[in-house]
């Protein structure tokens, strides 16, 4: 009963899974409105960065706003290679919730 569950579970997960070839993509074409971060389920941090290169983008007038888009680009590079992490943690998790439902 337990391989069958086990078998069940690594099923679901490879079909819910996100896509990492999509989640580079996202991140290298849109990356800077923190597209690829709400794909992920990061919703509170790509809302962060878009509000961040908005406001940025709206400053670059006075010089203020460069330092902002900075930080967005720094964040966006740091961002390439926590995306593994990302989605590795997501099937973590969600591979422990389903686990523990199966365990009543």
């Amino acid at each position: 009963m337990s391989d069958t569950r086990d078998l069940y579970i690594e099923q679901r997960i490879a079909n819910e899974r996100k896509s990492t070839l999509l989640a580079y993509v996202l991140w290298f074409f849109l990356g800077f409105f923190g597209v690829h971060r709400f794909y992920l389920g990061r919703w509170l941090s790509g809302l962060l960065m878009l509000v961040l290169f908005g406001i940025g983008s709206a400053l670059t007038f006075i010089g203020v706003g460069y330092v902002l888009i900075g930080v967005v680009a720094l964040w966006w590079l740091i961002d390439a290679l926590l995306i593994p992490a990302m989605i590795a943690g997501d099937m973590s998790a969600m591979r422990m919730r389903m686990r523990a439902g199966y365990d009543d």
